[in-house]
């Protein structure tokens, strides 16, 4: 007898269709999959996979800066944000830059103008990319159930025993998203996954996903990974 299937703990997630919740934006992507890619090669430096003729020259400076290795996902990241700006605001990709502040969080511009009231989270895996885009602050995380074993390893730094009985042990897409809530909490904060802001944000729920200090939460199965969506808790 074939054994039944294990019902998905999260709501699929269809990808290059932006996903609207709480008042928010979210696109997730097959790396391989992105428009653009690849870019231009040949050039010195710079990774092949670089959709540069769809970047703008503050945002190709960034990419130049650098290393390899980092320069694809962080410009996959940016490409799928300006898609997702440009949706929202019915404006042009074209016109819309994402480029880091001081602390290395992205930022929206459009028309070379800063756009405070719009919010922007990225995330990517090696085989995903996702951003998030909202009204307040909001953070965007991808986890990889392939991930799972990891996330056990430093479970005692990120979750208190009372989420660590929540979430168990046995399912690595609960796991994966127990990761991907505190991760995307954080980002929203602006805080450190590592800190000890991770421990002061309470998983109180994880079907659905409810967090402590008003913070809304959402999460969904995207392929082989979990995408968490938080919002921050108003001012």
């Amino acid at each position: 007898m074939t054994p039944a299937a294990v019902p998905a703990l999260f709501p699929p997630i269809v990808p290059g269709q932006v996903q609207r919740w709480g008042g928010a934006g979210v696109l997730v992507a097959r790396r391989p999959g992105l428009p653009g890619l690849p870019g231009l090669p040949g050039l010195p430096g710079l990774h092949p996979e670089v959709p540069l003729a769809h970047l703008s020259p503050a945002e190709r400076q960034v990419v130049r800066a650098l290393p390899a290795w980092r320069q694809a996902e962080w410009a996959a990241g940016r490409l799928l944000a300006k898609r997702l700006v440009g949706a929202f605001l019915a404006a042009p990709a074209a016109g819309v830059e994402i480029l880091p502040r001081d602390d290395g969080s992205p930022h929206v511009l459009v028309g070379g103008s800063p756009a405070p009231a719009l919010h922007v989270s990225i995330s990517h895996t090696a085989h995903h990319v996702a951003a998030a885009l909202a009204p307040r602050p909001v953070g965007v995380d991808l986890c990889e159930s392939a991930s799972a074993d990891a996330v056990r390893r430093v479970a005692d730094h990120v979750l208190s025993p009372g989420e660590r009985s929540l979430v168990g042990t046995d399912r690595p897409d609960a796991l994966a998203g127990a990761w991907a809530l505190k991760e995307a909490a954080v980002k929203a904060d602006r805080t450190g996954i590592f800190g000890t802001a991770a421990r002061g944000i309470a998983i109180l729920g994880l079907r659905p996903p409810v967090l402590g200090g008003r913070r809304r939460a959402m999460a969904w199965q995207a392929g082989d990974a979990v995408l968490a969506l938080v919002l921050a808790a108003p001012a």
